[in-house]
């Protein structure tokens, strides 16, 4: 049964938050050379808050095989930078043309879109320097196996390619199959490694990999589901983006597909389908349990 509450999850996430904003900062280069607004627009589009949830399910994950916390804390970091360019990319003009993100104008509105789009790439590059540095991890297979699955995320098989299907359903209806293969990729298999980056830190047997996995498989379509919820139900003021997007661009969404009641239910069915996946932990799992519950209740 699950025994952590919300406001301690809350607390928990916040914690890790600062932490994660720490070694992102310590991480990140700054310059006094010409090209220092380039790492102006970097750090602008990482050190921006946020709840830092791939990084808190990065940390929990690896908690759970007792990995050096300055290890994992670096793969988290390395995390947030690849999706924090995401963000940086996905507001831009030729994509969703986004005015805000987490509360504040957007990269390329605060600098430009050239140096924006250069910012996206910084980060992209730079999450996998520091994954591959001694550093993140003695064994230079651990730190291969990172590299491997993060690009594999992130890629035209993950996040990229997701990315690629929601620009094509701008013009083309989709199913609801489909749908559910795009959110998958785009937002699923970001969810899906930082669930995994603990099992590979601390080199899990096969059993506990595909729990893990499975978690992440059901929590990144609640996610998602809910995403498309406050993208109808949300404000700017609580969501800190602007809302309304995929309904004005003609996008098939969860939601524009089952409607809000169907799409509600069908979030709180994950969300208890993911918490089950990780009994196989006795216990230790608690706080990715509850993961799964804010996930379905959060407003931004």
């Amino acid at each position: 049964m699950q025994t952590i509450s919300q406001t301690d999850l809350k607390t928990a996430m916040a914690e890790i938050a600062q932490a994660v904003e720490i070694k992102i900062g310590a991480l990140l280069p700054t310059t006094d050379l010409a090209e220092a607004r380039l790492f102006d627009a970097m750090r602008y589009g990482c050190l921006n808050g946020g709840k830092r949830l791939r990084p808190f399910l990065v940390m929990q994950s690896a908690s759970l095989f007792g990995v050096n916390h300055d290890c994992a804390i670096r793969v988290a970091a390395a995390v947030e930078m690849v999706h924090s360019y995401s963000l940086v990319h996905d507001d831009l003009p030729a994509m969703d043309d986004g005015e805000l993100r987490r509360g504040r104008p957007t990269c390329h509105r605060q600098f430009d879109e050239a140096t924006a789009i250069l910012a996206g790439d910084g980060l992209l590059t730079y999450a996998f320097e520091v994954l591959s540095d001694s550093e993140t991890h003695e064994d230079p297979n651990i730190r291969c196996q990172l590299v491997a699955a993060l690009a594999k995320a992130a890629g035209g098989h993950g996040m990229v390619g997701g990315q690629m299907l929601d620009l094509i359903a701008e013009h083309e209806t989709f199913d609801l199959g489909t749908t559910t293969r795009l959110q998958r990729m785009k937002t699923g298999e970001m969810i899906a490694f930082s669930c995994e980056a603990g099992s590979i830190l601390g080199k899990a047997n096969p059993p506990q990999r595909h729990a893990l996995r499975a978690y992440a498989h059901d929590l990144g379509l609640a996610f998602q589901i809910v995403d498309d919820l406050l993208d109808v139900e949300g404000t700017a003021e609580e969501t800190g983006k602007t809302v309304g997007r995929d309904a004005q661009a003609g996008k098939a969404t969860f939601v524009s597909i089952l409607g809000r009641e169907r799409a509600r239910a069908q979030a709180d069915m994950l969300a208890r389908q993911a918490a089950d996946h990780l009994d196989i932990f006795d216990g230790r799992a608690d706080m990715l349990k509850a993961v799964a519950d804010f996930v379905v209740a959060r407003r931004a």
